[in-house]
């Protein structure tokens, strides 16, 4: 019995010695990159590791950014082969002893191979490239890594280009839209109250509108809207300047507009009849109103307030055509009494003191759009 026991612990003994003559060999891990002479990553190219007689050990394809990587590889002396039909082809031979990188360039009519250590420091690299099958040996030329570099920074400003570029348009889009709001919000709603809002229609159902305008979002009752009117906002044809001033030319200034004129609200500083000029006022609002044909309609009542005979009365209304400024002006007579000059010229647009005249401005659709207006009273004073 006690031999048995003998024997099993001999037998032990001698798996222990040989354990370390069958240790695990220990393996490395081989991964770079595959690229173009312009430095890009080539996707889809084989990489195959080939052993001293030329067997095939393992292989692996690039992915979209070009790397690759071969696992569980003993030590040994290898072959690592790289090619493409389109990119051309790379190979390396390597004697590997600890894991290392690689950057494997593509070439139809050279093969340039750049090799890095990541954690070993001892892989020794053999620098023999090959050129349509004869090896000789080769570093990476000046030429191309000074092109490679270049191409580099031309790619990098074409993209800072490109951002620029949409800034740009970015504010153009936004800087047209206060020059020209009407090419944004196109929707003219009218509504039951007399109001007019200009804007764009983000949501509707059957009961409420969602508009976009200028100021922010308006929630509107369906119940209140009358109509919806779609407005084209077209482009005017820029000014003509002949050739011969154009580059001393500038645009005229904007007109000033004229106040209208009241009297003096205390008693006590009004003068008496014979001293006190004429005084048109407005009475009341004026009236806008549109047709079936797009025209508008202002109609109003102005009075004399002063204390002589105002003549060739008139109301100006200076419109404005667009949020850059741009104005328009359109005159029109107020209907009032008669009266005939000593020179034979007669007139119905006198109102004398106290007496009150209506006008009326027809604006046709050809007008074109306008986003306000203001108003002055003209008049002349003869005796």
């Amino acid at each position: 019995m006690k031999t048995t026991y003998k024997a099993i612990l001999l037998f032990i003994g001698l798996l222990l010695l040989q354990q370390p003559l069958s240790a695990k060999t220990k393996k490395y891990t081989i991964k770079g990159t595959v690229e173009d002479i312009d430095g890009e990553g080539v996707k889809g190219v084989l990489v195959v590791l080939l052993d001293s007689d030329g067997n095939e050990v393992k292989d692996d394809k690039t992915n979209r950014k070009g790397a690759f990587k071969i696992k569980k590889i003993e030590e040994g002396n290898y072959s690592l082969v790289a090619e493409d039909d389109d990119f051309g082809s790379a190979s390396k031979e390597i004697e590997l002893n600890d894991d290392f990188d690689i950057i494997l360039v593509l070439s139809k009519t050279k093969v340039v191979l750049v090799l890095s250590k990541t954690e070993a420091s001892d892989a020794s690299i053999d620098s023999d490239t090959s050129v349509e099958g004869d090896k000789t040996p080769e570093r990476i030329p000046q030429e191309d890594y000074i092109s490679t570099e270049v191409s580099f920074e031309v790619k990098k400003l074409q993209a800072e280009l490109d951002h620029v570029g949409s800034q740009l348009r970015d504010l153009q889009a936004k800087s047209e839209m206060w020059m020209n709001p009407l090419s944004i919000y196109s929707k003219e709603i009218i509504m039951s109250n007399g109001s007019t809002v200009f804007g764009k229609v983000v949501y509707q159902d059957e009961e409420i509108l969602k508009v976009e305008t200028l100021l922010g979002y308006l929630v509107i009752e369906r119940e209140q809207v009358v109509r919806i009117i779609e407005n084209a906002a077209g482009k005017e044809d820029p000014e003509y300047i002949p050739e011969q001033i154009r580059e001393t030319y500038s645009p005229p200034p904007m007109p000033k507009l004229a106040e209208p004129r009241y009297v003096a609200s205390d008693p006590t500083e009004r003068l008496s009849d014979k001293q006190r000029s004429a005084n048109v006022v407005l009475v009341g609002n004026i009236s806008e109103k549109r047709d079936r044909s797009e025209n508008v309609t202002f109609t109003g009542q102005v009075k004399n307030i002063g204390g002589r005979r105002s003549d060739f009365v008139k109301v100006n209304f200076v419109f404005r055509k667009n949020w850059s400024g741009e104005t328009q002006t359109l005159t029109t007579f107020v209907s009032g009494t008669y009266h005939t000059f000593d020179s034979g010229i007669v007139t119905d647009s006198s109102l004398l003191p106290g007496a009150t005249g209506n006008f009326e401005l027809v604006v046709p659709s050809s007008f074109g759009q306008f986003i306000g207006y203001s108003y002055t009273i003209d008049w002349e004073e003869y005796e």
